[in-house]
């Protein structure tokens, strides 16, 4: 069986997978509020942070 003499570095590895990139990114829609968003990531929706479904942080707004 062949097995590698030494070890890959880290940087060596990492820029042979920089060229392994999806099309477009994966988006979901949020059953809350109806938004398209990146799935497990947070985003705001009228001055209210979301995630998982469930308002994270408000948005304080001065007129």
């Amino acid at each position: 069986m062949a097995h590698p003499k030494k070890r890959s570095s880290s940087s060596r590895r990492d820029k042979r997978r920089t060229h392994i990139k999806l099309a477009m990114p994966a988006l979901v829609v949020c059953p809350v509020t109806g938004v398209v968003h990146m799935p497990h990531r947070a985003f705001w929706h009228e001055d209210k942070m979301y995630y998982k479904g469930r308002v994270v942080m408000s948005r304080e707004t001065s007129n």
